[in-house]
């Protein structure tokens, strides 16, 4: 798939966020080694912590279907000001966390975007230098 196809994904993914508190929406398109892609967004809560990020939303998507290699995620981000994104939202530290338990962080890309047009791609080990996973244990 190509990267733009990705971040169109994950656009679309973003208008199914349920951020009602924060309006800080973010949809997430994740693609397997095979080329399935997976989408996500954010899904808040009252109570905060049961919430839950879009690339995580993915990532368990992906895993619960049995899936355990990627190769890149697009995330597009932005205060609930229509489709209209003004800056670009990286992947928190608990996200990238999970992505260093599936992936190689030398060559996992990670595309955020602020449009179609607009992104711009990093490997995890760029976002997550020195990262803990599974084989550390």
């Amino acid at each position: 798939m190509e990267q733009k196809d990705l971040i169109r994904k994950a656009l679309e993914s973003r208008s199914m966020a349920y951020a009602p508190y924060s309006k800080f929406k973010v949809g997430a398109a994740l693609e397997t080694e095979d080329g399935t892609v997976y989408s996500g967004c954010n899904i808040e809560n009252a109570a905060y912590s049961p919430g839950n990020c879009a690339e995580r939303t993915a990532f368990f998507k992906a895993v619960s279907e049995g899936h355990r290699r990627f190769c890149r995620i697009a995330i597009v981000g932005g205060y609930e000001e229509g489709m209209q994104v003004s800056s670009y939202a990286t992947p928190c530290g608990v996200c990238r966390q999970v992505m260093m338990e599936f992936c190689n962080a030398g060559t996992f890309e990670i595309i955020v975007a602020k449009s179609m047009e607009e992104y711009k791609v990093y490997k995890l080990e760029e976002l997550l230098p020195q990262g803990f996973g599974p084989e550390n244990l």
